[in-house]
């Protein structure tokens, strides 16, 4: 059975808890490096890296008004890799399934 294969930038990407963090504060929409980076006690730098990583794997879009940034959620490559952990979520399914039989068989 072929499944999509999920880029190792993307998994790298979200390998970060303050990625991960940072994704989930775009879920409300396109927000300012200033504005992101409000919650977590690291410099602006620090962030910028952080979303460069992201734009690098497709995971941020990013537009300049004057000197600003904003930046967007691209949710597609997450979806790659929901269908690539989607794979490994049937096979542990009939995994607990196959010790359940055996369980009530056994007991």
């Amino acid at each position: 059975m072929s499944r999509p294969i999920a880029s190792a930038d993307t998994f790298y990407a979200i390998a970060d808890p303050t990625r991960r963090a940072i994704l989930d504060r775009l879920q409300t929409g396109e927000q300012s490096v200033t504005n992101l980076a409000e919650p977590f006690s690291m410099s602006l730098p620090a962030i910028s890296q952080h979303l460069q990583v992201l734009t690098e794997a497709g995971l941020v879009t990013q537009r300049r008004v004057g000197r600003q940034r904003f930046y967007r959620l691209n949710p597609e490559p997450l979806k790659q890799v929901s269908d690539w952990v989607a794979h490994y979520e049937q096979f542990w399914e009939e995994k607990l399934d196959a010790l359940d039989r055996y369980l009530e068989e056994n007991s």
